[in-house]
């Protein structure tokens, strides 16, 4: 019995090393990205951008790979935080990919595909009006703003058919927003307050360049996470904006 005892005395060391470098160690990883997680959300209730944006890039690199959602998640707010900080295109070109990732992943959430294309219809908004400023021509930003305009019919056509009163009449008012934009002479264009998220950090015009620009979105579904579709990260309405 002794021998036994004594055995398994001697494989404790054994077994706490095995957790800390197998398991222990995941869930050592998982713990810190949810302190940064945590910590972007106090930065970002700051509006302390840069910092928010930061902090959610260094979430990204501790997340396991096999945890799909959870970087994905966090991309969403990194680029939603991004739009504040004169990163602008960046945060439309990866919206735009990870909206793509998710109209073809037949697992993926339809409630946070909903949360992605606000935002990507949001950011298609503010990409116009900003290569609308830096003097680009029509045949650059129309398809940019026509993506736009079918992102928030299909986001109203949800609320419609999930009878959502109040997001939908949310999404007809970004709707018109998004006429509105397209048919704004430059003239009035200028004398409208610059929206925050259009003060990017150099040049728009690279996002015309993407290819598959202007295509018809592939039709959404949609996450139910604290119902504010336009939170501090993701901006005030279009036309309601200003720097």
């Amino acid at each position: 019995m002794r021998i036994v005892f004594l055995l398994g005395w001697m494989l404790i060391p054994c077994a706490v090393g095995a957790y800390h470098y197998g398991p222990g160690q995941a869930q050592m990883k998982l713990d810190n990205v949810n302190k940064y997680i945590a910590a972007a959300r106090e930065a970002e209730d700051a509006e302390a951008w840069t910092q928010t944006v930061q902090l959610y890039n260094d979430a990204l690199a501790m997340i396991p790979a096999e945890q799909v959602q959870t970087a994905r998640e966090v991309r969403l707010e990194r680029n939603k935080a991004m739009m504040f900080c004169g990163e602008l295109p960046e945060a439309y070109l990866d919206l735009q990919t990870l909206l793509a990732e998710l109209s073809e992943d037949k697992k993926a959430d339809p409630e946070f595909e909903k949360e992605v294309r606000s935002a990507m219809a949001n950011a298609e908004y503010y990409v116009t009006w900003t290569l609308r400023l830096e003097g680009l021509g029509k045949e650059d930003w129309d398809p940019i703003i026509e993506s736009s305009r079918q992102n928030y019919r299909l986001l109203a056509e949800a609320a419609a058919d999930a009878g959502d009163e109040t997001e939908l009449k949310e999404q007809q008012e970004n709707l018109e927003a998004v006429i509105r934009l397209a048919n704004l002479d430059m003239e009035g264009l200028q004398a409208i307050p610059i929206p925050k998220q259009c003060n990017c950090n150099g040049s728009c015009s690279g996002c015309c360049k993407k290819p598959g620009n202007g295509k018809k979105p592939n039709k959404g579904k949609h996450e139910k996470r604290e119902k504010d579709n336009r939170g501090a990260s993701s901006g005030p309405p279009p036309d309601k904006s200003g720097s």
